[in-house]
């Protein structure tokens, strides 16, 4: 099932990645260029295995590493009610 933003949480791009706000708190979380990345497909419903593949690739990194990645992007974005399944 794929990731959806948090009904209160608004998402802006920026030349250096995306902010994301909670209307409701007021608190905002700003993401890298890669960090977006990861959000967006994350909410277009691609796994996280292929996104961390992505990941690798593109930035030439080790598998490993990018899944780990993209897992503390995961559990972060959660961690803060930024997201929901």
């Amino acid at each position: 099932m794929p990731l959806r933003l948090h009904p209160d949480v608004v998402a802006t791009d920026t030349d250096d990645g995306t902010v994301l706000l909670n209307e409701r708190t007021g608190r905002y979380w700003q993401l890298n260029s890669t960090g977006a990345q990861v959000l967006r497909q994350l909410l277009d419903g691609h796994e996280a295995t292929r996104i961390a593949a992505d990941v690798a690739d593109r930035h030439r990194i080790d598998h490993h590493r990018a899944e780990l990645d993209v897992t503390a992007v995961i559990a972060q974005l959660h961690a803060a009610q930024l997201v929901r399944t």
